[in-house]
């Protein structure tokens, strides 16, 4: 049994109990959300993992907090009761109950109602345990009270409110033993004194018998004001102005949170063995995407020898260390001084917890902005990719500046990452997004051609900033989009 198989069956071990009444509208409801991983699929098994009232019983309205099993998934619901909803609150209705302790009551989506949600907030600001869920917070920081809630739209995987412009609450929806690296991170990063990343203030879990706490929500400031990587590529884009200033800029604060990281946590070197898994792992995806993705077969050959090639040049170890490890220019904010942050340490969510927790190198991260850049250039018409190119040596230069090491200087390292990358483009795109597949599918042509002998850079010169370089100008997309989640 896989490590993560086994977390779940701890997880759902005697805990047979299904949502009663409750359950026929929660299968009906479940598939719709976007965070919901199961679309597509009939629902199978539905058990109640632990249930909590976090309001008094009889309250109105009432809110009830579900861990749920949804087919070896646990998820986390919130669930507001109320006699009937209002006009503004209608859109949240989940279904009406007709037996059991809330019969004739309706079931809503309790984040969308402003009062639920500022309970949730003051549940925050009072640490303690309530039945299996446990709140707790950062002492030295004073919370306000009566801050009011509106939810972050836009987002998949999770549910986001904001409070008064100064925080934002996290809640995961699919959740697991452990704690989840978007809290674990900052927080390692606050004790190291890396200001790059918002520093959690406040969070809360679920602590059930034989596992790991849950993370389920974590409150931290809310950096308001800020432009977002993603959108701002795309302004300077749209109207042909330079970005390398700002990719270096970026690449200054990557190696920030990434030395921050290998001085605050443990760090390992990947043997010849491990390093060879590695490869074999990016091998192994690469042949389930091209089962799934036709037009990436002509290129498979090719494509492997990226990991081949990383497979034969290890006699040494690779570092390796904990790092953000889903970062790309939608998981930036600039602000009006210029600086950047970077924000969303919980790795990708379809990964079981335990391999997001493990120390990986990082130029995984590396990777990721790079393939941004390259979704920003063609995203627009015509392809930029000149602007792409000097963006991505803009970064890879400011990554330098901090850390001393130019990330091109391990070519072969590099390329298997940025491969394995554009595969998971490609097998995404395919099944969410077929009008976007020839994005990662360029890359895929350019990645699959027969490497020219790298020639080590010359190192950065100290105190040099990128001259800036002139773009074309470039229409409006038809249809801006956001990196990969």
């Amino acid at each position: 049994m896989s490590e993560a198989a086994s977390a779940r069956s701890r997880l759902t071990a005697d805990r047979t109990t299904g949502p009663g009444p409750l359950e026929p509208m929660l299968r009906t409801w479940l598939p719709t959300q976007r965070w919901f991983a199961g679309k597509g699929r009939t629902i199978g098994r539905l058990r109640t993992v632990s249930a909590a009232e976090l309001l008094p019983p009889g309250s109105t309205p009432g809110l009830l907090h579900l861990l749920l099993d949804v087919d070896g998934d646990c998820y986390q619901l919130l669930l507001g009761i109320r006699p009937a909803l209002s006009p503004a609150l209608a859109p949240a209705l989940i279904g009406h109950a007709e037996s059991g302790p809330y019969a004739g009551r309706a079931v809503y989506e309790a984040l969308g109602d402003p009062r639920l949600a500022a309970m949730l907030l003051e549940r925050l600001r009072t640490p303690g345990a309530l039945g299996p869920l446990r709140f707790d917070r950062d002492p030295g920081v004073l919370i306000p009270a009566g801050l009011a809630p509106r939810p972050l739209s836009g987002e998949q995987t999770n549910s986001s409110l904001i409070y008064g412009d100064a925080y934002i609450l996290k809640v995961f929806r699919r959740v697991g033993p452990g704690v989840n690296p978007d809290l674990e991170l900052p927080r390692a990063l606050a004790a190291a004194g890396c200001a790059r990343v918002p520093a959690p203030v406040a969070w809360y879990e679920a602590e059930l018998p034989g596992t790991e706490p849950l993370t389920l929500g974590v409150l931290q400031p809310y950096l308001r004001g800020c432009d977002d990587g993603w959108q701002l590529a795309l302004r300077r884009l749209d109207c042909g102005a330079d970005f390398t200033a700002e990719a270096h800029a970026l690449g200054r604060a990557t190696a920030e949170v990434h030395s921050a990281l290998a001085g605050a946590l443990p760090t390992v070197a990947l043997g010849p063995e491990q390093t060879a898994r590695l490869a074999a792992g990016m091998t192994a995806r690469l042949a389930a995407t091209a089962r799934e993705v036709s037009g990436l077969r002509p290129f498979e050959a090719g494509l492997r020898g990226a990991f081949d090639a990383l497979a034969a040049s290890r006699g040494a170890g690779v570092p390796a260390q904990r790092i953000h490890g889903d970062l790309h220019l939608g998981q930036t904010l600039r602000g009006r001084d210029g600086s950047w942050s970077l924000i969303d340490f919980e790795g990708e969510p379809a990964r079981p917890l335990a391999d997001r927790r493990r120390p990986e190198p990082a130029v995984r991260d590396i990777a990721g902005i790079l393939r941004s850049f390259d979704y920003a250039a063609r995203s627009h018409r015509p392809f930029a990719p000149a602007w792409a190119d000097d963006c991505r040596a803009a970064f890879c230069e400011g990554y330098a500046r901090t850390t001393g090491l130019d990330p091109r200087e391990d070519p072969v390292l590099l390329r298997a990452y940025e491969t394995d990358k554009a595969v998971y483009e490609a097998r995404y795109e395919a099944r969410h997004r077929p009008d976007w597949l020839h994005v990662p599918m360029a890359a895929i042509r350019r990645l699959s051609e027969p490497q020219r002998p790298a020639h080590r850079l010359p190192p950065p010169v100290p105190g040099a900033v990128p001259p800036p370089v002139a773009t074309p100008s470039h229409p409006r997309p038809k249809s801006p989009r956001r990196p990969l989640a």
